[in-house]
């Protein structure tokens, strides 16, 4: 009994201080906690020096509440709190000098609020600004119904932490398709490719050298390509243009000095960011190869744009041959030769254009497959550089391989039409004057020549020169524009010098007395 009645003593006293301390906390509630908040850099790091690209992560926590974002700010370069819904971001801090640091401060969000837009949320006396807001209708301001952020809390103890910021150099490679080759002319194409760990945007200068390091040229750091053509190919100097992306739209200030003509060169190049850190410089060639540049011996240039093997090297015997003996000899030596299929240039369209830009004067003879997607490209800004070309050649069928119709022959050529091909014109076919009294000599094949065609020159614009009369295939072979600018005949001259042998008159015609060639 007493046991029972002790127990109902005690029972008593614990239910009577519940409900004095159930009134005590409904006397005295505890109000809204604010949120902590803690950072930590990924990969984790307080005391190394890190690149001044940084994945910063953040998060919070609230006693009695929920986290809607938070409000980050860098000590020395933003001027207020900017707010966040995300738990981490990627900055590119600024760079002033190759060792800096800076304080990084977050602070959690709760959803306290009070259910309506504010235009400044002052908390731990510190004004945040506005509220942020989804701007639905884009005008900048806040309009009644737009979503916004509620803010409650902020944590009045900001997680902190302090980055010291090393500055990496840039890194400059030579792009896999700068491949220069061991002899040229005063033109070139460079490509690099550069990286910075701290923003490709921090490379403010590409510096670029000729032969001598000492004579830098400043770029601006977002080039990555450039053509460099001799400025003035009959002065004192051999300073080159630096062509930025290969256009003569966009030519740099300052010239490049050091070329050497007729002699090795080498090209130097390095990348310098913000705060003056520089790359390692690079250069082509390397130590394995050489880069002869030379002087055009004239003011023409003949391409052998046929494909290797005996009968080019002959092509190539008959031509020099001819140009060495035409006017008197009046041009030996002093013309050059480019074989297209041996002598590959880096950026092709770009650097062979601004080749070419050198002579005055061109010859480009193939057989049935000439590169005609680079006659596309070259010819018309050739020409309309001032420059005068003659053209030997035929076309093949269209394939995978070598790509044929009208339109693309009308790209470097005045045609209106073009016949379907004779397979094989046997040799011994007569290549006749379209005027006997216009000066052009007759011409007769000595082999047989694959792929043959006839032309329909544009009347308008062009004069036909020759006529093909053999049993197999007959009608025009050649033509010549009325501006005196290009002359074409589709069988490779190489293969029609019978007869008399009249080449060597034709071509004589064609460049002193129609395009006016001066030694």
């Amino acid at each position: 009994m007493n046991r029972i009645l002790l127990f109902i003593i005690v029972l008593s006293s614990f239910i009577a201080g519940m409900i004095s301390c159930s009134k005590e906390g409904v006397n005295n509630p505890v109000g809204n906690q604010p949120p902590d908040t803690g950072l930590f850099l990924y990969p984790d790091s307080t005391i190394n020096q890190q690149p001044s690209r940084l994945n910063v992560h953040w998060w919070g926590d609230d006693p009695d509440g929920v986290i809607i974002g938070f409000y980050f700010k860098w000590e020395g370069i933003d001027s207020g709190w900017t707010f966040t819904a995300s738990n981490d971001s990627i900055f590119a801090l600024p760079i002033g000098s190759s060792d800096t640091t800076y304080l990084f401060s977050v602070s959690a969000v709760d959803a306290g609020g009070n259910n309506v837009y504010d235009q400044t949320v002052e908390r731990n006396g510190i004004n945040f600004g506005p509220e942020p807001f989804e701007d639905a209708n884009g005008d900048g301001i806040y309009n009644e119904g737009e979503p916004f952020f509620d803010i409650g809390l902020i944590d009045p103890t900001p997680a902190e932490l302090l980055f010291p910021i090393k500055n990496t150099p840039p890194v400059l490679t030579w792009n896999e398709l700068t491949v220069i080759p061991d002899t040229s002319f005063p033109v070139m194409t460079f490509k690099w490719d550069a990286t910075d760990l701290d923003g490709d945007e921090s490379i403010s200068f590409i510096r670029i050298a000729l032969n001598d390091t000492a004579n830098f040229v400043s770029l601006n750091g977002t080039v990555r390509l450039v053509t460099l053509r001799i400025n003035d190919l009959n002065g004192p100097d051999t300073d080159m243009e630096i062509l930025i992306n290969g256009s003569d739209q966009n030519i740099h200030t300052e010239l490049l000095s050091g070329l050497i003509l007729d002699d090795n060169n080498k090209i130097y190049l390095q990348a310098e960011d913000l705060s003056g850190a520089r790359s390692e410089i690079i250069s082509l060639p390397d130590t394995s190869g050489t880069w002869y540049v030379k002087k055009p011996k004239g003011h023409l240039l003949i391409f052998d744009d046929l494909h290797g093997g005996s009968s080019d090297e002959e092509a190539r015997i008959f031509y020099n041959q001819v140009f060495s003996t035409i006017g008197g000899g009046i041009l030996a030596d002093k013309f050059d030769q480019y074989d297209l299929f041996n002598q590959t240039l880096p950026f092709e369209s770009v650097t062979l254009l601004e080749t070419m830009k050198l002579f005055d004067y061109a010859f480009w003879y193939s057989a049935s497959n000439p590169r005609i997607d680079l006659l596309n490209i070259v010819t018309n800004k050739y020409l309309q550089s001032g420059g005068k070309i003659a053209f030997s050649m035929t076309f093949q069928d269209s394939s995978a391989e070598f790509l044929f119709d009208l339109s693309i022959l009308q790209g470097f050529l005045p045609v209106d039409n073009v016949s379907s091909t004779l397979p094989f014109l046997l040799s011994g076919a007569d290549v006749l004057p379209s005027e006997p009294t216009s000066g052009y000599p007759p011409l007769k094949t000595t082999e047989t020549i694959s792929f043959v065609r006839t032309y329909t020159p544009n009347s308008l614009v062009s004069t036909k020169t020759y006529e093909l009369s053999s049993p197999q295939l007959s009608g025009n072979i050649g033509f010549i524009t009325n501006d005196k600018t290009r002359f074409f005949i589709g069988l490779p001259l190489h293969q029609s010098n019978g007869g008399d042998e009249n080449v060597d008159v034709l071509l004589e015609k064609v460049f002193f007395e129609e395009f006016g060639l001066i030694p």
